[in-house]
């Protein structure tokens, strides 16, 4: 039995360490917030309109514009990293395959351009 203990001991104090981590982390803000709220500390922030309204209401088309740009953006960013560090081992040819998938989301963002979604009125 201790050499059961002595094997598990470390990743028992890694849980523990985690929880007391979380633990410090949620109750934080709760200690050290300050709680003095005012009208443009607690007015909708994220989508551009009241948030306790109909829930049917017509909702901005930039919205989902711009929601495709993170995409276009987050996608490269995705393949371009890993493209990267095997470019020696790839050659030519997947050289010439990122630059397709580039000029694809290139053609997406110039969508976007067009259609206004980068000018907010």
């Amino acid at each position: 039995m201790g050499q059961l203990l002595q094997t598990y001991l470390p990743l028992v104090i890694f849980i523990g360490i985690a929880f007391v981590i979380c633990g410090a982390l949620l109750l934080s803000p709760f200690l050290i917030a300050v709680r003095k709220p005012d009208p443009e500390k607690v007015s909708a922030y994220e989508c551009g309109f009241d948030a306790f309204d109909d829930a049917r209401m017509k909702f901005d088309v930039r919205f989902y514009l711009v929601s495709l740009l993170f995409i276009i953006f987050d996608l490269e960013i995705a393949f371009l990293f890993p493209w990267a560090v095997a470019f020696k081992e790839i050659g030519i040819f997947g050289f010439w395959a990122m630059m397709v998938f580039l000029a694809i989301l290139t053609v997406g963002f110039i969508y976007e351009w067009r259609k206004g979604a980068l000018e907010w009125d």
